[in-house]
């Protein structure tokens, strides 16, 4: 006999869908809202969350916080797989388009970007809320990209170096920083 399967949450997701996983935007799990969590989960906990490019649409402390509430809405051993721009990617544009924000009108997606993360704040970030962290895509300060094997099913990601379409033939066009946060087995 099999339990129920996994629960496992795009946070703000927009158009994304992946097999397995439920989609979520602001109006159903807001990260500046522990309320909506309360509402949304009741007793329950996922056993995962997925969020692309969310992370740099808060300030530092929204975030900070938001990594707190992920925590508390996890089971223990539950991941969050979560990606934003790259500080350090060595790309004039790509870094015009990601800016805090944005490079131009108030309807381009980058407008409200309030923050642009390397590798040391955004893994910190997370850490500070309780999770073991692992980078699993970014640059460091050289911007020389670094990127581990990491299991498409825990938590696909587009804009990464397997997905996303303009990194082809040997070229980056598009990088994320991602991290994979999980929540240690013995917290409650």
């Amino acid at each position: 006999m099999t339990g129920p399967a996994p629960l496992k949450v795009i946070l703000g997701a927009g158009e994304q869908r992946w097999p397995g996983w439920v989609p979520t935007g602001r109006e159903d799990l807001d990260l500046r809202d522990p309320a909506s969590f309360a509402r949304w989960f009741g007793a329950r906990r996922a056993d995962a969350f997925l969020c692309e490019h969310v992370w740099e649409h808060l300030t530092e402390a929204q975030g900070r916080a938001a990594a707190r509430l992920c925590f508390e809405y996890l089971k223990p051993g539950g991941w969050l797989r979560c990606a934003v721009p790259d500080a350090h990617f060595p790309d004039p544009d790509y870094q015009r388009t990601v800016q805090v924000g944005g490079p131009g009108p108030a309807d381009h997606p980058a407008a409200d970007h309030r923050i642009v993360y390397d590798h040391r704040l955004f893994a910190d970030v997370f850490a500070s809320a309780g999770f073991g962290v692992r980078l699993l895509e970014y640059c460091d300060e050289a911007g020389r990209f670094h990127a581990e094997a990491w299991d498409l099913d825990a938590g696909p990601i587009y804009r990464s170096l397997r997905l996303d379409h303009r990194n082809r033939g040997g070229r980056l066009g598009f990088v994320s920083l991602i991290v994979e946060a999980r929540k240690p087995v013995g917290d409650l």
